[in-house]
């Protein structure tokens, strides 16, 4: 299994990092490890020694078949489900790698940074691009967002990360986070919605 994830893929987020909404001019992608990977609603140990960890809010893509070199317009027979994810990522080490040139590993890819929710089927929803979502901390809403406003859309994604890995049943792809994150704290209890759905619930330790 493979955990793809793509950076700055929402205007307003673009902007709060780099004072720019535009579109990247590729996609920015990038991979989480796979004992990243945080689910079944189990907790999420902040790590001590990576500063400050923001929460952020993604929708994640199963997919569902072998593939490469996948044509856009053939993409979305590669993936039958989504739910909501987070992105953990440690901002502060995020922030020092990105000044030295160097890659997103260690401060994207650590243990638990890659939360995700229980799986709904593609067809309960009329069109991918158009799911609100929304994640809560301590019951209240801390960020939420809409797929259509994707700058990357996630045929194009597919069709993109395809060129260059091969797409196997069970890789999972999150797509990008909307703007407002923000840390996480010892204690703190985390649910996510995709759309009037709760998919995602866990506390942090």
């Amino acid at each position: 299994m493979k955990i793809f994830a793509v950076g700055m893929n929402y205007p307003r987020h673009n902007k709060s990092l780099q004072e720019s909404a535009f579109r990247p001019e590729r996609p920015v992608i990038f991979t989480k490890a796979d004992s990243s990977l945080l689910k079944d609603n189990k907790p999420f140990f902040i790590p001590d020694h990576l500063g400050p960890i923001e929460y952020e809010a993604e929708v994640v893509v199963r997919i569902c078949k072998l593939g490469k070199t996948i044509s856009q317009r053939f993409a979305h027979r590669y993936y039958d489900a989504v739910t909501v994810g987070v992105d953990f990522t440690a901002r502060q080490l995020q922030q020092q790698l990105r000044a030295e040139g160097l890659p997103w590993d260690l401060c994207k890819g650590f243990d638990g940074a890659a939360a995700m929710g229980q799986w709904v089927d593609l067809d309960k929803f009329r069109d991918v691009q158009a799911l609100r979502f929304r994640l809560d901390v301590n019951g209240a809403t801390v960020q939420e967002g809409c797929t259509s406003d994707m700058l990357y859309k996630v045929d194009e994604l597919i069709a993109y990360i395809s060129r260059y890995f091969t797409l196997k049943t069970g890789d999972i792809l999150y797509t990008g986070c909307p703007a407002d994150c923000g840390p996480v704290r010892i204690d703190d209890h985390v649910e996510g919605y995709l759309e009037d759905r709760k998919v995602l619930e866990f506390n942090c330790k």
